[in-house]
């Protein structure tokens, strides 16, 4: 074997022991609290370092069971569901079309209110929490679904990343379109836009994966325990001068669960669209 093939092999034995021990890292959080949501309060609190696992696994349950009587995650899942459906369809369906105004069309003052969604994307989310929440309050819909969907209906990035999908796509394709009889509507529903449906689907996972963790939102606008969302839920479980931890992390391992099936049913377009849109989450 030359020195070449062993210095390769050395350098490939190096890079996976790197990602196993990052791997590693990244995995421990969740055993500990996959673990911890089996103790008892003591062993949670307990400064022992050696406590590791719960001396009892089946009484662990009782945490499970507890959580799932008190907050009533029925209400909870599908809130939270609901809420990430419509906003991925208001979402996915608003940026498809501004996308493609602003990607294929030409009309007055195009590049200016481009401009004005180039500006959204570059100040804090937070600026626009107040405003949203006058025109929720002025409407009479607070406690509702509309009020969690309202921010996610319309999304700057997503008419972006979408603008830049069309871009990329030749101009002969609308043009045969075009010759063959076909009007505006008809080259953007049946042409152009199922060619950008890798940007969509990136689009959906990320709007999917924000509107799971939104938190500030919920906690505003949906105040009643049966219209509130996983997220707002859980933060109300830590106490002001005393916490069930084992609760709290059987909690948030069931509110985990949702969107771990998801990820596993759908890895592979998961994977494919973080890819397509050079996005990080």
């Amino acid at each position: 074997m030359d020195s070449y093939t062993m210095k390769k092999r050395l350098t490939q034995t190096l890079i996976h022991i790197i990602l196993i021990l990052v791997s590693i890292t990244m995995i421990v959080p969740f055993a500990w609290m996959l673990l911890t949501s089996f103790k008892t309060i003591s062993e949670a609190s307990s400064i022992d370092p050696f406590i590791i696992f719960p001396a009892d696994w089946a009484g662990g349950v009782e945490n499970f069971v507890n959580v799932w009587k008190s907050y009533n995650f029925l209400y909870l899942y599908g809130n939270t569901l609901l809420m990430i459906f419509w906003r991925v369809v208001c979402a996915v369906l608003t940026a498809t079309m501004a996308g493609y105004a602003f990607g294929r069309l030409n009309f007055p003052l195009k590049n200016a209110l481009f401009s004005l969604v180039l500006i959204q994307m570059m100040v804090p989310g937070q600026i626009f929490i107040i405003p949203q929440y006058v025109m929720v309050s002025n409407l009479g819909m607070m406690n509702t679904m509309f009020a969690l969907v309202f921010p996610g209906m319309v999304t700057a990035f997503g008419t972006f990343l979408l603008k830049t999908g069309y871009q990329g796509l030749p101009r002969d394709l609308e043009e045969a379109a075009a010759i063959d009889g076909c009007n505006i509507g008809q080259r953007f529903l049946f042409i152009m836009a199922p060619l950008t449906r890798s940007s969509m689907v990136s689009l959906g996972i990320m709007t999917a994966v924000f509107a799971y963790k939104d938190l500030m939102w919920p906690m505003i606008v949906c105040t009643n325990a049966t219209s509130t969302t996983l997220s707002a839920a859980l933060s109300k479980m830590q106490g002001q001068y005393s916490s069930n931890y084992p609760q709290m992390m059987a909690a948030a391992l069931m509110a985990c669960l949702p969107m771990i099936v998801l990820y596993l049913c759908f890895q592979k377009q998961f994977v494919q669209g973080i890819a397509t849109s050079g996005g990080k989450l």
